[in-house]
């Protein structure tokens, strides 16, 4: 995107990572315009704290790239008290994208996008047990859960927001070499494979994982496909629960309530 020559602001936990990381891409691209900001999706209060400086400071938001993620972590909960998988892939997201839907909307045609993943196949939202306090907490099924959600999100949105200027896509960015998949090897020794020498040499590069978000981001014409699915820079079908539109619509109302978000935010 900085390539592009786009305004870039990078919304991150780690400041000091995230200074570095746009120094290189000022470095590499010749454009300065690359700005970070502090957002802590595992925080509804830092995600409301980053909105509102958003909203102050920017006078437009073209595309949001909800990409942030954890995958298959030990158990824990986030300081308002949610599965940490669930808060931060999902329910940040959420939060932060309906506290940035006026802007959007404003600076339309704009776009939504939201990194989900192949994972969502097999996935299902445990609606009387996010927190799994129930059943068993199983990491890779938490994280199903929370793949699923980005589609079901995805759905509702689009539905909610049609004709308004703002289309929205979710996208699988492939498997890709990143520090994402640090915890798989010691919670589930059996997808340790996915991480041995050759099949890193089958995984994507960081580069080579955006250019789906990149696609969905600015390719002409995705318009009429609001609500959709990517993979590898072309519409695909997803699985059909994530084309749940019941689903959808109590995944929403239920997200609203446990980020106290009404409509009048």
């Amino acid at each position: 995107m900085a390539r592009r020559g786009a305004r870039v602001v990078m919304a991150c936990r780690d400041l000091s990572k995230a200074e570095k990381a746009a120094a290189e891409i000022r470095r590499s691209t010749g454009n300065a315009d690359i700005v970070v900001r502090h957002l802590n999706l595992a925080s509804l209060h830092s995600v409301r704290q980053f909105a509102h400086q958003y909203t102050a400071t920017e006078d437009r938001l073209d595309i949001l790239i909800n990409n942030a993620g954890v995958m298959m972590c030990p158990k824990s909960l986030t300081e308002d008290g949610y599965e940490t998988q669930f808060a931060v892939n999902h329910l940040g997201h959420f939060l932060l994208t309906v506290l940035l839907l006026d802007m959007l909307k404003k600076s339309s045609p704009s776009r939504v996008i939201n990194v989900s993943s192949i994972t969502h196949k097999g996935g299902k939202i445990h609606f009387d047990d996010l927190n799994f306090n129930k059943a068993p907490y199983d990491s890779l099924v938490s994280y199903r859960q929370s793949k699923l959600a980005n589609l079901l999100f995805t759905r509702e949105l689009a539905r909610r927001i049609k004709g308004s200027g703002v289309s929205v896509f979710s996208l699988h960015p492939g498997v890709i070499r990143t520090e994402l998949g640090r915890y798989v090897q010691t919670r589930h020794p059996l997808l340790s494979g996915l991480l041995s020498i050759p099949a890193l040499l089958l995984m994507k590069t960081p580069y080579q994982g955006a250019q789906t978000s990149i696609y969905c981001a600015t390719a002409d014409g995705l318009e009429i496909h609001s609500g959709c699915y990517f993979s590898d820079c072309a519409l695909k079908e997803p699985a059909p629960e994530g084309k749940d539109d019941l689903a959808a619509l109590r995944l929403w109302e239920i997200s609203a309530k446990l980020v106290g978000y009404s409509e009048e935010d």
